[in-house]
């Protein structure tokens, strides 16, 4: 069939089962989240070979099992030296330029920013007035030329921050001199300073929440907004991922579709890119930008992929490159919402066609909720029954905003005369998403009528497969 870069796609039969793929990616996240010595895992291979020849005699597994020992090996080795790596080289005073790597947040009272400094990761924290004023204004890729200090971080806080490779913190004496950084930060901070000055045509908390949906940016929610969206099951709305990944190429395919097929590649990949840029490389967004690209390169060369497939190698590619990430719950919530929605969401909704034109919209949510329950549970020890009818009202809409509101945002922002107008559908919708989220959040029940609804859940959704298999 023709893929969308104007190529014949034959269906090939492909080496490596996608099972096998994904079974790889298991075993290399958790050998670098693990980190065992690889002689350990040299000794367990050959236990399970010798057990694959003399008892099960299938030869076929020794391969599977020497491919996973050298997978699981490296990626034990890459977590090691990713650990290592969070040691700072040196402490105590320095002086010279600095890059602004994250934004500056508030965060406990105090305004917090990461600095590159001398090659490696320091987090600030600046208290009071106006040393946070200082920095708020701060962004991502600015060089600063300052002078201060370099210490350890205290041992509980190595662990939470070590997805963002920081290896200290840095107090900072004063700040002399700045630059704008690199021409890939300068454009995207001057896109998002657009959306940023469009965003004040809807007003406070709905300005930080339409930030939050289209660029990710949920620094300025005030405490309530972000406990409802918890509460209801809506927060992953505020993180970028996939989703707006797919819209930016969306508005972007009247364009693309004018160029040769390797031509729309390239700029596929390089949009991508920007992207990933533009919304700071969050884990999820990570993840969803490596997808993306992965999947334009399969379309290009005529080898289509399942979406399990692509989930799978995106792991593999970012953790091995990227170790730390094992340690980012914002990565696995994106990596299982997107198994759930492209695996158990689809099969549900085959199943449940007798919801007619919900069926859809209630498989993925109820895959998506699937796929994040066991992180969720984890770390934030709830999953909101909420969920389920919030997402299905609150996602379609937040979904045109992601796709509308980043060009209206520009408009808004360089036609001050065609602002009100043209930011008033982005009102209506960011309004809605958030009355999604205020009504589900006083309506989510105490922890046991919780745990007694997802039963019930579970019971009717099995019943409603069991007699839609049994119907078809």
């Amino acid at each position: 069939m023709p893929s969308r870069y104007g190529i014949d796609i034959e269906h090939r039969v492909h080496a490596a089962a996608d099972a096998h793929v994904a079974l790889a990616a298991a075993v290399i996240a958790l050998a670098a989240w693990w980190r065992p010595d690889p002689h350990w895992i040299l000794v367990l291979t050959g236990l399970g070979a010798l057990i694959a020849i003399a008892i099960l005699r299938r030869p076929r597994i020794v391969q599977v099992i020497a491919v996973l020992t050298c997978l699981a090996a490296v990626a034990s080795v890459r977590g090691d030296q990713a650990w290592q790596a969070l040691e700072p080289d040196q402490l105590g005073q320095w002086q010279g330029w600095t890059t602004v790597m994250r934004d500056p947040e508030p965060s406990f009272g105090a305004w917090r920013v990461v600095l590159q400094v001398d090659g490696e990761r320091f987090e600030v924290r600046e208290y009071g007035r106006a040393s946070g004023l200082r920095i708020s204004r701060w962004q991502v890729g600015e060089r600063k030329l300052v002078s201060g200090t370099r210490r350890a971080l205290d041992a509980d806080r190595v662990s939470w921050v070590a997805p963002q490779h920081i290896v200290g913190r840095f107090d900072i004496d004063w700040v002399a001199d700045e630059g704008a950084g690199a021409a890939l930060h300068r454009f995207t901070n001057r896109v998002r300073d657009a959306v940023t000055r469009a965003s004040t045509q809807l007003g406070a908390p709905h300005d930080a929440l339409y930030l939050g949906l289209v660029v990710g940016d949920d620094r300025n929610q005030p405490d309530e907004m972000v406990e409802r969206f918890r509460a209801s099951g809506l927060s992953h709305l505020t993180a970028v991922s996939g989703q707006n990944v797919a819209f930016v190429l969306a508005a972007a395919g009247p364009l693309l579709r004018l160029l040769s097929a390797w031509w729309r590649w390239a700029f596929t990949c390089a949009l991508i890119l920007w992207f990933v840029a533009f919304t700071r490389f969050e884990p999820s967004i990570l993840r969803a930008g490596v997808m993306a690209g992965l999947t334009a390169t399969a379309f290009v060369v005529g080898r289509p992929q399942r979406p399990v497939r692509i989930v799978a190698l995106s792991v593999i590619a970012l953790v091995t490159v990227d170790p730390l990430l094992v340690s980012s719950i914002g990565f696995w919530l994106s990596v299982g919402a997107t198994l759930g929605v492209t695996t158990v969401g689809p099969w549900l909704a085959r199943r449940l066609h007798r919801l007619g034109p919900l069926a859809l919209p209630a498989g993925i949510t109820l895959g998506a909720q699937l796929g994040v329950a066991l992180p969720a549970l984890l770390v934030f020890q709830r999953l909101p029954l909420v969920s389920l009818p919030a997402n299905v009202l609150a996602v379609p809409v937040a979904g045109v905003v992601m796709l509308y509101g980043l060009p209206a945002g520009l408009v808004a922002a360089n036609v001050p005369a065609m602002a009100g107008a043209v930011m008033a559908p982005v009102d209506v919708g960011v309004r809605w998403v958030d009355t999604v989220a205020i009504v589900a959040s006083a309506l989510e029940p105490s922890a046991p009528w919780v745990v007694m609804g997802w039963v019930l859940v579970g019971i009717g959704v099995a019943a409603a497969v069991w007699h839609g298999r049994g119907s078809s």
